[in-house]
Order: structure tokens, then sequence, then C-alpha cells
């Protein structure tokens, strides 16, 4: 599905250059059959893609005035005085928005970081080492790759490289999943044995890195509504080799929290349906085969987009009166130690609005975790420590949109981070600025009894 979305935007965004090639090589004229926003994706793959691997009955057909349309592409060139095919956008069209880049998370369940460097390296992909910097990830190009410089079990490529068809990915070794969205299980951090919750766990990515951060220790109860969704999530852990846990299609609202079955549960990850605003690369494949399907033009579909991410302020309310619910939900369950929410929404009304009220509704029960103090980019204003939390974004982190929260229960025995993060401090100095969150509480001494 993703492939198809990729060349359905890109097919959209060279769409003036494609119209001027299907004009001046008079394919349509010549295959009548043929419809004009076909031709253009059919175009656009065997031109600028990946050579027409797909197109039905019509792919051969196209095939048979490849010369034709090249020598038409040659022309256009020459004519323009440049070399690149991006060039012929002309620079309104060309400079686009940042590009995020391709995060590949190594599963640690099957393989390690050394490994899957290892084998990159074998393929030819030059290591680069650990970034240092987020201008070291803006400036990745070719076949060079990065260690991430904030999760330590995350590699970055360029944008746009494709790991669909590798074998580590289709044996279950890495997991292509955004930086942000890998935010929530790191920043959880359950210790090895701990019972977790995922209440809205489909498709399962952050379901198998709680596993690998568990070792396969412990268990997850993993929730979701969705049949199809359940199916591929089930399909998804156990290529990726998670054993320890137990999958139900339940509404998370409906799940009791004093079920014996939960009475352990001490980390739970809410990551609930949300707007989706955040995900503008999502947002943009749909539109993008909603306008092409349609016949829309560029133009069109930018003004469309601007007016499809304005979510209503009615909209906006009825989500945020959802996700209010699924967190005081989830703050419920009895041993709750540790929690992270996320979404990936740009909203306050979906983000710092809901903790606020929770967290004003539960009184002194829990509190916002100061959570990874390097993080470049922090909660919005809308209350005293929303600067707690952590926001993404594509232009300041190379992210999808994204928003996450830490609470942890007040009393004592709440959920410490354990060592990962202290490493992560020893080796990124910006992390020894501020405090890493909970810190562990300290022991009371026990008094001697004297067996008289």
């Amino acid at each position: 599905v993703r492939p198809l979305y990729a060349l359905v935007s890109q097919t959209l965004r060279f769409a003036p250059v494609l119209e001027k090639l299907l004009a001046g090589s008079a394919l349509l004229r010549v295959e009548k059959k043929l419809s004009p926003h076909l031709a253009k994706v059919l175009v656009y793959d065997l031109l600028f893609g990946n050579g027409l691997r797909s197109g039905g009955r019509w792919k051969a057909r196209v095939r048979q005035h490849r010369a034709r349309l090249e020598a038409e592409l040659a022309r256009m060139k020459v004519q323009q005085k440049v070399s690149r095919n991006e060039d012929l956008l002309g620079p309104s069209l060309s400079s686009a928005a940042p590009q995020v880049p391709r995060y590949v998370r190594v599963n640690t369940l099957k393989t390690c970081v050394d490994d899957v460097v290892d084998f990159f390296k074998r393929q030819g992909y030059s290591y680069l080492g650990k970034a240092t910097s987020m201008q070291d990830l803006r400036g990745l190009a070719g076949k060079k790759f990065l260690l991430d410089l904030h999760l330590p079990e995350l590699l970055v490529f360029p944008p746009q490289t494709d790991f669909h068809d590798n074998l580590l990915y289709t044996s279950g070794h890495i997991i292509l999943q955004d930086k942000a969205s890998c935010l929530p299980a790191f920043l959880l951090d359950p210790a090895a044995g701990s019972h977790v919750i995922d209440a809205c766990a489909a498709p399962g990515n952050k379901t198998s890195h709680l596993a690998a951060i568990l070792k396969n220790k412990g268990q997850i109860f993993a929730f979701d509504v969705d049949t199809k969704r359940m199916a591929t999530m089930n399909t998804l852990l156990t290529r990726a080799g998670v054993t320890a846990f137990q999958l139900a299609q339940q509404d998370f609202l409906t799940v009791d929290p004093s079920d014996p079955k939960y009475r352990r549960v001490a980390y739970i990850l809410l990551d609930p349906s949300c707007s989706g605003s955040g995900n503008m690369q999502g947002c943009s494949r749909a539109l993008a085969a909603r306008t092409l399907a349609n016949g829309g033009s560029p133009t069109g579909m930018v003004t469309r987009a601007l007016q499809e991410a304005a979510a209503s302020a009615q909209r906006l309310q009825v989500l945020a009166t959802f996700l209010h619910k699924a967190l005081s939900h989830a703050l419920s369950f009895p041993a709750l130690r540790r929690l992270v929410y996320s979404t990936c929404s740009v909203h306050q009304e979906e983000n710092e609005d809901v903790v606020q009220a929770v967290l004003q509704e539960s009184g002194s029960a829990f509190r916002l975790v100061h959570a990874f103090p390097s993080w470049p980019c922090r909660g919005l204003p809308a209350f005293p420590g929303a600067e707690c939390c952590l926001r993404a974004s594509p232009a300041d982190t190379l992210t999808q949109g994204f928003f996450t929260a830490v609470l942890e229960r007040c009393e004592e025995g709440a959920a410490a981070p354990r060592k990962k993060l202290q490493v992560a401090a020893e080796e990124n100095p910006q992390l020894r600025e501020g405090t890493e969150p909970g810190a562990a509480p300290k022991k009371r001494k026990r008094k001697k009894k004297h067996v008289k």
C-alpha cells in the first residue's frame, strides 16, 4: 500500500511535467482508450520510478512508447537547460517541505545493531557512525546511513529509501517505523518481566518495540477493535519473534481494571485514535489517491489539503472527549506505575489540554514526568509544566507530527526509568542538562526486628 500511495503522490507532484510529456509524445492520441490519469501514473513510473513494475494490461502498451517518451523528456531538459528530472518542476515545486528520513528500528529480539550495520555495509551502504546533530540527518544522501543521535537502536537512511523487499524486513529483523513513533515504548521503558497494556495496539509496531524492551519476558496485553487490523498485527508480531503477548479484539474503554488478569499491570502505552493531523505524509497520500481518481489538479489538491487539515472545532471536541475518557480509564488500573500517552496529532485540544484536564481530575495521584530533556521540541505552554511533554514535527525533529507525555504514580513505588536512559545520558552530554524522568525513590531503612 505504501509504495502505491507514494507513486500516486509523486505522480501528482510531477503532473505539470507529465502533461507536457503526454502532449509532446502524442501518447493519448495513439492509445485512445487509455485514461489520462492512468497514463500519468504509468509514464511517471516508467521514466521516473521503478521501471513500470505495475500497470496491468496497459503496462506492455505504454512500454512500446518508451523511446518516444524518453526522447520527449530529453527534449524538455534541453529546452529548459536542466539535467535532472527534479529541476523540471521549477523552484516552487522542487523546494518542498522537509523530507523525513527513512528510519529503521533494529529488532533486538532477533538481531543486534552491529549485525544489521554489517549487513547493510555488505549491501553497498556506507555507515557514517552515530549522528551528533540533526544536521547530520538532514545531510544524508545516496547509500549512506547513521545511527540516530537519540534512540540507541534506530538507524537513519536518506528519505524514500525502500526496504520493503529487503531480507531483513521480510524476516522481521528490522522494523520500518518513524522515529517519533518509537518514543512511546522507549519512554515507557518497562522492566523485563513486567505486565504491560498496549491499549490501542494495531498495527503492532509499538507492541513489538515493547516486547523487545521486555526481552520477551513478562506479558503484553494488546487491544484493538478492528478485525483486519488485529490479523495484520498478529502477523507482524509473529514475524518479529514476539511471544509474550495476548491479543484481544476489544475496545479498551470496556476493559475492566479490576479484572484479576490485569492486577499486575504496571505499565500502559496509550496511543489512541486521534485526528491524525500530524501524519501529513499519510494524509497527503490518501488525498493524492482521491484527487487523482477524481481527475483533480495539483492546485486543487493543495486547496483541499488545507481544507481537510483544518479540523473543525466540533470534531476536535468529540475527539478530545474520547481521548479524555481513554486516559482517565487507563489511570484507573490499580497497579499502574507509569503511563505514556501519545497521539499523531498537532492539535492542543487532543494533547496538552487532555493531559492537563486528566491530571487535575486525578489530584495528587499522578504527576507529569519531565521526559527526555535533550529532546528539542517541547509541549505548548498550555499550563504550568507542559514543557515536560514532547512534540515532534517534520521541520523540528525530521519526523511525523507527534505528541508524547509520560505520567507516573506519585505514591511510593512509582516506576523509574532504568539503566537505558542513564546510558543515553552518559553517551549524550545534552541529557545531563536536565533530570531524567522519574528518579528512583529512596528506599526506607527497615527497622530490624528483635527476636526475644
